[in-house]
C-alpha cells in the first residue's frame, strides 16, 4: 500500500509510536553479501559499546546493572531489545554503526515490521527513523516527579566508563 506522509504518520501513532520520525525512501533493491548476519553480529557488539553516550536513555529502560553494564560493554543485550537497521541491507541500507538503532522488541520493533510490510509493492517506503541512538517513545521516558535514582546511578556509571575509554 502506497502511504503519504499524514498517513504514515497516522498508522505509525496508531501503534503508539506517534514520537517515531519516520523517512521516505525509494527502495533500491540490493545483494547482500552471504557473511552479511556474521558481520552483523560484530557490528551490533560495537553499538552496544557506542551507547555510552546514551546512558541516560539507557537508564529510562529500567535495565539491571548487570543488563545495563553488558550493554555498554558491548557484550550481549538483554531479551526483549533489538537491534533494527535504518535503511534494510536488502533495500541499500549499509552494515554501519549510523545505520542501526535499538529498541524494545515487543511492542516497538515488531509494531515498526507491521508497519514496513504493510507497505510492500509500493514506489516509496517510510521507515522509522529515531533521532537517536536508542526508541523510547516519550510517554515511556519518564521518572516519577521525585527522580529516578536508578537513571541516575546508571546515568552515573555511563559517564564513568566513557571517561575512562576516553584516556
Amino acid at each position: 500500500m502506497q502511504l503519504n506522509a499524514g498517513t504514515a504518520e497516522k498508522l505509525i501513532s496508531d501503534m503508539g509510536m506517534s514520537d517515531l520520525p519516520l523517512v521516505e525512501i525509494r527502495p533500491t533493491p540490493s545483494t547482500v553479501a552471504p557473511d552479511w548476519f556474521s558481520k552483523y553480529k560484530q557490528l551490533c557488539h560495537e553499538f552496544m559499546a557506542s551507547l555510552t553516550d546514551s546512558a541516560e536513555t539507557l537508564a529510562f529502560m529500567n535495565l539491571s546493572q548487570d543488563e545495563f553494564m553488558n550493554i555498554i560493554m558491548g557484550r550481549e543485550p538483554p531479551q526483549n531489545i533489538s537491534f533494527r537497521f535504518r535503511v534494510p541491507l536488502v533495500w541499500g541500507g549499509k552494515l554501519e554503526i549510523d545505520n542501526l538503532f535499538m529498541c524494545w522488541t515487543f511492542p516497538h520493533s515488531y509494531n515498526m515490521d507491521r508497519f514496513i510490510m504493510s507497505q510492500i509493492g509500493a514506489q516509496t517506503i517510510w521507515l522509522p527513523n529515531p533521532a537517536k541512538k536508542i526508541y523510547l517513545p516519550a510517554h515511556t521516558a519518564g521518572g516519577g516527579d521525585g527522580g529516578n535514582a536508578t537513571e541516575d546511578r546508571l546515568a552515573q556509571i555511563g559517564a564513568q566508563i566513557a571517561a575512562e575509554r576516553d584516556m
